[in-house]
This record gives C-alpha cells, sequence and structure tokens, in this order.
C-alpha cells in the first residue's frame, strides 16, 4: 500500500492526490500537521514539507518530483506530453503554478486567511490579502488567454500543468477566492477538469472550522 502524508489544504498535495487517483493508484492518505514539526515527521522528511509520499519502503518528498515518479512508474494514463517540447511546456506551466502562483496568489489568500489560524501564526495582514487578491486577476487572465488557444493550459491533451494549477484553484475556491466570472474559458476548463473522477475526493475535502462554500463541490458551479 503506497500512503502518502498530506495536509488537505495543500495544492502540492492536491497536486499528488489528483494524480495518484487519475492513475487509480491505491493510496493511504495520513493527515500531517507539518507545522508542528515533529520528530517523527521530521525523520521523514527534513524539510518538514509535505507531500511525502511512502512506496516500496521509501520516502519520497517533493510534490513534482513525486509526480514524475508517479508518472514514470504507472505511465497510463499519460499526464505528460511524448514529445519534448510538449514536456518542455508542461514542465513551465507546472513550474508557474507552483512558484510564480504559489507566491503571488496562494500564499497571499490561503496561507493568510486559513494557515495562519490553523497553526495559530495569528491574524491575517491585510496587505498580503489584497496583494493576493490583485494579482490573481492577472493569472486568470493568463490561463483564459492560454484557453483561447488550447484545449487544455499546455496543449490538446490534459497533462500534468492541468493539476498543478486546479490543485492552485481548487484550493482557493474553497474559501471563495476564485472569481469565476473572469473568464468564461477558464471556468469551463475547471467545470471540465472537477468533473472528472479524480477530483471527488478533494470536493469532500472538509477543514475544521473551515466549512466550503455551497458551490465548491457543485460541478454545475
Amino acid at each position: 500500500m503506497i500512503r502518502l502524508y498530506h495536509f488537505a489544504l495543500s495544492p502540492f498535495c492536491r497536486k499528488v492526490r489528483l494524480v495518484l487517483a487519475e492513475k487509480r493508484i491505491e493510496v493511504e492518505l495520513v493527515e500531517e500537521r507539518y507545522w508542528e514539526r515533529g520528530a517523527e515527521f521530521l525523520r521523514r522528511n527534513p524539510a518538514g514539507k509535505v507531500p511525502v509520499l511512502r512506496s516500496n519502503g521509501r520516502l519520497m518528498p517533493e510534490s513534482q518530483a513525486i509526480c514524475e515518479y508517479l508518472e514514470e512508474t504507472h505511465p497510463d494514463p499519460p499526464l505528460m506530453p511524448r514529445d519534448p517540447e510538449g514536456r518542455y511546456e508542461a514542465r513551465r506551466l507546472v513550474a508557474w503554478f507552483d512558484d510564480k502562483f504559489h507566491h503571488e496568489v496562494t500564499s497571499k489568500l490561503l496561507y493568510e486567511r486559513v494557515n495562519k489560524k490553523v497553526m495559530g501564526q495569528g491574524y491575517p495582514e491585510s496587505a498580503n490579502v489584497k496583494a493576493g487578491a490583485k494579482a490573481i486577476k492577472y493569472h486568470l487572465d493568463y490561463m483564459g488567454w492560454l484557453l483561447e488557444q488550447r484545449r487544455w493550459l499546455a496543449g490538446d491533451a490534459m497533462t500534468l500543468a492541468d493539476f498543478a494549477a486546479a490543485a492552485h484553484l481548487s484550493c482557493l475556491d474553497y474559501i471563495s477566492d476564485v472569481d469565476w466570472t473572469r473568464s468564461a474559458a477558464v471556468k469551463d476548463w475547471y467545470a471540465k477538469i472537477k468533473s472528472r473522477p479524480a477530483f471527488r475526493a478533494i470536493l469532500a475535502d472538509q477543514v475544521p472550522g473551515f466549512p466550503p462554500p455551497a458551490h465548491y463541490a457543485d460541478l454545475d458551479f
């Protein structure tokens, strides 16, 4: 049995969960309060971050490395293009969301509104929330521009790039921080991806003290 140490509202954990579910890999989910930096968890990952995958007796941290490992060990269905240019574009967009989007949006909205309270780190800083609310508009516009030219974010087939983006947006949608009226293309893309069976467990997530909005699990918004 594969085991994943995760936190429900971590976009990096959600990305790995989506890959596992899409590839129909059975997994045991273990919720990890990683911010408490317990000795046992730090033995699993000295970096003190989630997700951590345990497979074949080996502990593997870092979400992108995990996803590419799963892609190589479970190639069907494929989540990376076959051609080098396509793989480059998928990896570029994964990095866009896990680095730039996370820094400018997720960390400013989700981490301020939810993580600080859950971790007992005080109250949200309004300047960060305002910056995140402004930045997400730019990112949604960029996604809309891509989706006007392509069926999926990286091309004509769904890839890991779509799961990376959906992982971040689903976390933000949990706290009603996505304006789905801004781009019809983005809304249609998200409706399409969240209706996949791989998304079911994520839409059932509940974080104590933070109930999701009514539309969160509604496949038709």
